[in-house]
């Protein structure tokens, strides 16, 4: 089991970005920008107005809106555009007990465009592939799904921080999304099979995540 003295060894620098907002922070995304279209051309708007460049508006910021389930620390300290991010499986899903490292890496536009998230960890999850990229719609880039799958505020905003990210990821980890997978046999299983093989395969991730969390 994960002790939580581990966890808290871990956070050596919580970091979140800054809100675009305070409510915005507090809620998560502003719903007020949504109900203006998709939202996309006018949270891009209002944050050409406020000028700072990507770098300037990654903070280190200790324990400012922590989400419970997760620490974050900077892989280098002199690059402010990779994270290491621990991620707590949670309580009462197959992935309970599991400690799942990942990588966040952001783009110089940031937060015009989202980051890319690869778990350096092994999971098996329906909306993980097997190199480990995460893909859920809060990560794909902005505008018109030319899939037609997801509505443009499914999608990512300059407005999301760190904070509805990871919010996502354990959602994510709680409730799979079986009908738009990376991990075609992963999802199989889990519509065919969920408490039998694809349960023993997110077990055997799991005591893994635990042998090697801090390694």
């Amino acid at each position: 089991r994960f002790k939580e003295s581990a966890l808290l060894a871990f956070q050596r620098c919580l970091i979140f970005l800054e809100p675009f907002s305070a409510e915005a922070g507090k809620r998560g995304l502003n719903l007020e920008l949504l109900e203006r279209g998709s939202g996309l051309e006018y949270a891009e708007e209002s944050w050409r107005c406020r000028g700072p460049s990507p770098r300037r508006e990654i903070k280190s910021e200790l324990n400012k809106n922590p989400v419970e389930g997760f620490s974050a620390g900077l892989i280098d300290d002199n690059d402010l555009y990779r994270w290491e991010v621990l991620i707590i499986g949670p309580p009462d899903t197959l992935y309970e007990g599991g400690v799942f490292k990942a990588h966040l890496t952001f783009p110089k536009d940031y937060p015009l465009r989202p980051p890319k998230m690869k778990f350096i960890t092994e999971i098996w999850h329906p909306n993980v592939d097997k190199n480990g990229d995460v893909c859920i719609s809060i990560l794909h880039e902005p505008g018109e799904d030319k899939y037609g799958y997801e509505k443009p505020e499914e999608r990512w905003l300059p407005i999301h921080t760190v904070e509805t990210i990871m919010i996502s990821v354990i959602s994510m980890l709680a409730d799979p999304n079986g009908d738009s997978p990376a991990n075609v046999d992963a999802a199989k299983e889990w519509r065919e099979d969920r408490n039998g093989e694809f349960k023993r395969k997110v077990a055997r991730c799991v005591r893994k995540s635990q042998e090697t969390a801090f390694e």
